[in-house]
């Protein structure tokens, strides 16, 4: 027996790239036709468009409706963009507001402590690897939403 989100032949990490684009325009703009995914996305073909949208249909992350328009299926919304969150038009990684707001704090108080105590360095050197990790983390999600060119 399956689950709701296990589709036959993909599982929702596997959505990533172009295709989450594409899943992510239907969402943000309602029923779209192929043409209107093209130009919103800035696809160089209809063909490449199709592909992705194809791709979702089989899956079942979105459907073809009688007039021949793409409409995404909102029941997956919380397992493909688990770890995403909604600002305004935009989805970005939730890890991005802890990255900001570590990154502003570990190098506020790194100035304050540098050449204070003689474990300072110790204290710095963690916080900066912790904020990379958070960084690396943040990337990593970035990358299943977009294409990098």
């Amino acid at each position: 027996m399956t689950d709701k989100g296990s589709k036959p032949g993909t599982r929702p990490q596997d959505v990533k790239g172009n295709t989450m684009r594409v899943y992510v325009h239907l969402l943000r703009n309602g029923p779209c036709e192929l043409r209107e995914v093209q130009h919103g996305l800035g696809f160089s073909s209809a063909s490449l468009a199709s592909y992705h949208l194809s791709r979702l249909v089989k899956w079942g992350y979105a459907t073809q409706l009688e007039d021949g328009k793409y409409s995404a299926s909102p029941d997956y919304v919380p397992e493909l963009l688990d770890g995403f969150t909604k600002v305004g038009a935009a989805v970005v990684p939730q890890n991005l507001f802890f990255s900001v707001l570590f990154t502003i704090l570990v190098a506020f108080f790194s100035f304050k402590v540098v050449g204070g105590a003689p474990y300072s360095v110790y204290l710095v050197g963690t916080s900066l690897a912790m904020v990379g990790v958070l960084w690396y983390e943040t990337v990593r999600l970035w990358r299943r939403l977009t294409t990098w060119r």
